[in-house]
């Protein structure tokens, strides 16, 4: 745009700034974690309003101008897919949970784990926390995990069992997962709010949150309140979502679950969360018990992957096949 150049400010660690953004908007934006194009480019103006205190109309014309530098508007399909040769995966440490997710679980994108309690979902959580650490060749990314515990499941003495269990030093892997408790569903959108902070400082390359709708669920009942709770579980995703795809993480949720009254026959579990949930979700998968430690997980929703289902363990050392 005329009169809009992005300059990179090498002293503020890469921070990609206007020409016309004088140097304490520059230093605000880069203090509030965005510190790269792509943060700003997939920022609302009103994020970047009450972060710098922009103009709304300033706001927009720098991530219109973010945009433009990254080539944000039509591309082929070829171009596409090449762009999607970033995205890589992480191991869950069982190849039947993997294949079932395309190879892992996927950055850019939300995957969502949901059922009973004791199905595994947590499980999943610690295990993901530690693999991430993992290098490439090994099913890694070599990336520090955030962690938003909402129900208080967070356990480090499972960490420590799983990274021994991939041959990793388990105090290392401890200090590469940075964990935070929410209070309430406020505070929890706060903390995934603020984490682009820290992303690409800890080199941040998976965020879990567990689990996403267990304080929504508790302070907003009934009808009444559905409409409000729905508008901010759909702001907390898309702050997610974000986050996916300005620092190409992984991001993970787990969901609880509630039987409906109206299904005489089969299995009546659906996931909290409604339709924003399910659309907002790239990977949906069921997780439910099997016989003794085996669990059953299948693949409900995804963009291209059929559904399927595979069997796996929770072992001592973490997630195995059965």
């Amino acid at each position: 745009m005329a009169g809009l150049v992005f300059a990179w400010i090498k002293e503020q660690g890469g921070l990609a700034a206007m020409a016309e953004v004088n140097q304490r908007t520059a230093e605000k934006l880069y203090a509030a974690g965005y510190n790269t194009l792509e943060s700003i480019a997939v920022a609302s103006p009103m994020e970047l309003v009450e972060v710098a205190g922009l103009g709304e109309t300033q706001a927009l014309k720098i991530i219109n101008a973010a945009r433009e530098a990254l080539e944000m508007g039509w591309m082929t399909a070829a171009e596409l897919l090449e762009k999607r040769k970033e995205v890589v995966r992480i191991t869950t440490m069982s190849n039947n949970l993997d294949s079932l997710l395309g190879g892992g679980v996927e950055t850019q994108a939300i995957t969502e784990f949901y059922g009973k309690f004791g199905s595994g979902k947590t499980q999943i959580c610690h295990q993901l926390a530690v693999t991430v650490q993992l290098p490439f060749e090994k099913g890694g990314l070599d990336g520090a995990a955030l962690y938003i515990d909402t129900e208080g499941t967070f356990r480090p003495e499972r960490i420590r069992a799983m990274a021994e269990g991939v041959g990793l030093d388990p105090d290392e892997v401890l200090n590469r997962i940075y964990v935070a408790r929410a209070y309430n569903s406020d505070h929890q959108m706060l903390l995934a709010e603020k984490a682009k902070e820290i992303v690409e400082e800890k080199n941040i390359k998976l965020v879990v949150v567990d689990s996403l709708t267990s304080h929504f669920r508790a302070e907003y009942v009934g009808r009444g309140k559905l409409a409000e709770r729905q508008q901010k579980l759909n702001r907390h995703i898309h702050t997610l979502q974000r986050l996916a795809d300005a620092y190409n993480l992984a991001v993970v949720v787990t969901n609880q679950v509630m039987a409906k009254p109206d299904i005489l026959f089969g299995d009546p579990t659906e996931p909290v969360g409604g339709h924003v949930l399910a659309h907002a979700a790239t990977y949906r998968v069921y997780l439910r018990k099997g016989k003794g430690d085996k669990r059953i997980a299948r693949l409900v929703d995804s963009p291209h992957l059929p559904e399927g289902e595979v069997v796996f363990t929770i072992k001592p050392e973490g997630i195995r096949d059965a």
